[in-house]
């Protein structure tokens, strides 16, 4: 089935919704009985939370969308008749509402548990040798293209976003993961003092020489 379940920016605070004119196509109503059921149980359903909207221009005209949140979707769709088309709606709606919260509570823990790793990774740019003004920006964006294929700023404008998130709060809960493996990676690059464009050569899966100067001199 089509996707239902929905977030307006990517931020891990976003509170997943539907909208009434997907509940109208997938159960197979009108969209003027959905609306005219959102009109009637407005109290109601403003009860389970701020009832929103969004305003789309249609050819010369402009339509009301409503956003809604899991418990007034659910409230709205008890009220249509139980056709077999609208319990298999029913059963998506609610798997795809609970995947999502899952999701956002997944993305919340791995942020939560990575910002050590970014501490370090931010220590180990300050140590290396190669450490520049824009050094910090640079290896993150580097980091970010190689997990979505797009720098920190491109990532944040497709997701809608504000410029000053984090670009670590932005990440799936699969790109959170693979982001922190490679911030460990670059942490031990860092280390070798490999130059940037090493750095940037390993995380791109090529094979390069390295030459690791260890120093045997002896105290006197």
């Amino acid at each position: 089935m089509k996707k239902l379940v929905f977030t307006e920016t990517a931020l891990l605070n976003e509170e997943p919704f539907t909208t009434g004119e997907i509940i109208a196509e997938q159960a197979g109503v009108e969209r003027g009985t959905v609306m005219r059921l959102i009109n009637k149980y407005r109290e109601r359903l403003e009860s389970s939370g701020t009832l929103r909207f969004k305003i789309r221009p249609i050819a010369k005209t402009q339509i009301k969308t409503y956003l809604l949140n899991e418990e007034q979707a659910v409230f709205l769709v008890t009220l249509l008749r139980n056709t077999p088309q609208v319990v298999n709606f029913k059963q998506e709606l609610s798997h795809q509402f609970i995947a999502m919260k899952n999701e956002l509570m997944k993305r919340q823990a791995l942020r939560a548990m990575e910002k050590s790793t970014r501490l370090a990774l931010t220590d180990a740019i300050k140590d290396w040798s190669y450490v520049k003004n824009w050094s910090y920006k640079q290896i993150t964006d580097l980091i970010c293209k190689t997990v979505t294929g797009r720098n920190t700023k491109k990532l944040k404008e497709e997701r809608n976003v504000p410029a000053c998130v984090s670009g670590t709060d932005v990440y799936t809960s699969e790109e959170m993961t693979k982001y922190e493996h490679l911030e460990n990676k670059v942490i031990t690059l860092l280390a070798l003092d490999m130059t940037y464009e090493q750095i940037k050569a390993v995380l791109s899966g090529q094979t390069i020489e390295f030459t690791i100067l260890i120093n045997n001199e002896k105290s006197l």
